[in-house]
């Protein structure tokens, strides 16, 4: 499809805002992830970090994920009450904790990763009769669309 005019330049930039704006709304509902306490996308975000990078500390986990210490601390407080995360002495360095997910921690990991695989298999399907051509476009397309958003964040913030 070749675009004309500003009118079909506009539709494209307006349904991608939508399927933004439906994934933003997807991913800001607490859900369960298959346990008994209901977690925000912080808390799911902060087990993934948990789980996907084993012995890590509050300091560490702040450094990945470019948050504070003090905010790091807050969730997993949050977490250690409902039962997700736990604190052990590091065996290296005695006066340091790494955090550990508890079963329950566990198992709303592995419901969190069925989901992102329901969102790809959804993506596969969608794609499924795409042409490589298509589908190398729509990568390109997508990844210097992020790039720009991350030029225009910088400007903004100057």
């Amino acid at each position: 499809m070749l675009i004309k005019n500003g009118k079909n330049k506009n539709k494209i930039s307006y349904t991608l805002l939508r399927v933004v704006w439906k994934l933003f709304e997807v991913d800001k509902k607490t859900s369960y992830y298959g346990t008994d306490q209901p977690l925000f996308e912080a808390e799911i975000h902060m087990i993934k970090s948990i789980k996907e990078n084993e012995g890590i500390h509050v300091t560490g986990l702040a450094q990945l994920l470019e948050v504070t210490k003090g905010a790091v601390s807050q969730i997993v407080m949050r977490l250690e009450k409902k039962g997700m995360v736990v604190k052990d002495k590091d065996p290296i360095n005695q006066s340091r904790l790494v955090l550990r997910l508890t079963p329950k921690g566990e198992t709303a990991y592995v419901h969190h990763e069925q989901l992102h695989q329901e969102f790809d298999n959804l993506i596969s399907e969608i794609l499924r009769n795409a042409s490589q051509e298509n589908i190398a476009f729509l990568t390109k397309f997508l990844e210097l669309l992020v790039d720009k958003i991350d030029d225009y964040e910088k400007v903004k913030r100057q």
